[in-house]
């Protein structure tokens, strides 16, 4: 465990004022008081719901050089990079995306030290024993272990903190009027020296030396997202927190910083259509896709289930499913593979024929039952293997199934209805390589610095790879935390 800083004990104004509740947040808080800075934590959810998004996920990427206690074989720096490049078309900020890898060899480390827990790829997680370190009880484990680290060491933590205004040139902070009485720094004022008490006394201003923005993506703001999607963005599900509407992200974006990501691109994947509009987190995910079909309302597949392996390729499938009729799709399998995936928290809609599947599923029977024959006889012999991209093929459909091709003949028949489920967003703040915030002119913001979602755009254009949102959020967190210390040091 790292030595705990020093207590605080001078009033007046914060050296790092941390904006966000988050994996991102708690790595920047963290790393500025290692440093020795005043550093406060402002989370816009209640105390149960700390956390973000970042408490619904479950493992992150990092590059390895051998096996690990808790990872396979090797995964290269090179590797790495290449799988970014490959799902995001060649697009990337390639020095910030280099950085990242670099340093993503650290995190498990550095976690360790304050308490984070891990352990060995979950049964039926495909493809990820060799990429992905898994947190022993999830994000949300993750996160109390960084909250009870940041209490130890002294940190501020206002709970219920909805940011209404940020002053960018005297790195202020201005919480709504009802947030004051709820948002109360965790310990008493005795205890922090004076500092808790004036937080609790002037909670609608918090003054800091220094920013860091952690405060994620623009997802849980419907209105936003319509602009750039239009109706369709009626039937989105947002997976994470609701908390995220972006308004630290505009109110940057109104002070002249640098816009990056394209505001309909985001982390989006395949989500069960019964989960609920906000925060039904990872267990409303479903990962059965290459394992059978999809098709949309007409009973029509519209995508290679089969393309690439699954890390790779899951987070396309809510963009995908974006853009069919009414935003809904359906997963079909049988009883061959029904259980080679991690289930959704949902159970499936079962029938013995695909004909009664579809009626229950509400699709046209006599043209799901022809989708089904169809591929049925587009499959070509091949051996099935999950494990790599194998030669299980279909020939003559379009689209065809480039891998894990099999017929879909073993009855009972299980489908899923699918919706398109937002993680977070793209657009954000272009930061230089200490996680500055740049401008519009080209210069960097000297005492403001973002982490995570909110700048996860500078990496992220179209596609995603599991895990890589929690790499960007632990690296560039660690970064942001260190250069606002420094920053605030020099004033």
């Amino acid at each position: 465990m790292a030595a705990e800083a020093r207590p605080v004990s001078a009033p007046g104004a914060y050296d790092v004022v941390v904006v966000g509740g988050g994996n991102a947040a708690l790595c920047a808080a963290i790393t500025a008081r290692e440093s020795g800075a005043r550093v406060v934590v402002l989370e816009r959810a209640p105390r149960d719901f700390r956390g973000g998004n970042s408490r619904h996920t479950r493992n992150l990427r990092c590059a390895h050089d051998a096996p690990t206690a808790v990872l396979t074989e090797s995964y290269t720096e090179d590797e790495f990079y290449a799988d970014l490049l490959r799902v995001n078309a060649g697009e990337t900020d390639e020095p910030l995306a280099r950085l990242l890898i670099c340093r993503s060899k650290t995190c498990t480390e550095w976690m360790s030290r304050y308490g984070v827990r891990f352990q060995t790829a979950l049964r039926g997680t495909l493809h990820l024993s060799r990429t992905n370190a898994f947190f022993l009880g999830g994000g949300k484990a993750l996160m109390n272990a960084y909250y009870a680290a940041a209490e130890r060491m002294n940190i501020d933590v206002l709970y219920d903190a909805d940011v209404v205004s940020i002053d960018v040139s005297s790195c202020s902070v201005r919480l709504s009027a009802s947030a004051k009485a709820a948002a109360r720094p965790r310990r008493s004022a005795s205890r922090e020296g004076g500092q808790a008490d004036r937080g609790r006394r002037q909670a609608d201003q918090i003054q800091g030396k220094t920013l860091v923005l952690a405060s994620g993506g623009f997802e849980s703001n419907l209105s936003w997202l319509k602009d750039a999607w239009g109706d369709a963005a009626d039937n989105f599900i947002i997976r994470g927190t609701p908390h995220n509407t972006g308004t630290p992200l505009r109110a940057l974006l109104d002070a002249g910083a640098q816009p990056i990501g394209d505001p309909r691109a985001c982390h989006a994947i395949a989500v069960d259509a019964r989960a609920p509009k906000f925060d039904g987190g990872i267990v409303t995910r479903l990962d059965c896709i290459p394992l059978g079909i999809v098709v949309n309302q007409l009973g029509e597949r519209f995508a290679d289930e089969g393309q690439d392996l699954w890390p790779k390729r899951y987070a396309s499938w809510g963009t995908l499913i974006a853009q069919q009729p009414g935003q809904i799709a359906f997963c079909i399998v049988d009883a061959k593979t029904a259980n080679l995936f991690m289930p959704s928290v949902f159970p499936p809609l079962v029938a013995n024929t695909i004909g009664e599947l579809a009626v229950q599923l509400g699709l046209p029977a006599d043209r799901m039952s022809d989708t089904v024959a169809r591929f049925n006889d587009a499959v070509r012999p091949g051996t099935f293997n999950l494990e790599m991209l194998d030669d299980c093929q279909t020939r003559g459909l379009t689209p065809e199934k480039s891998h894990w091709a099999q017929r879909l003949d073993t009855p009972p028949f299980w489908g899923y209805p699918l919706r398109p489920g937002i993680t977070f967003t793209y657009l954000g703040l272009r930061v230089d390589e200490t996680m500055r915030v740049m401008r519009t002119d080209g210069t960097p913001m000297q005492n403001v610095f973002a982490a995570g979602e909110i700048m996860s755009g500078n990496v992220l254009r179209r596609g995603y790879i599991a895990g890589i949102g929690m790499t960007i959020g632990t690296v560039f967190g660690r970064i942001a935390g260190e250069s606002a210390a420094r920053a605030s040091r020099q004033q």
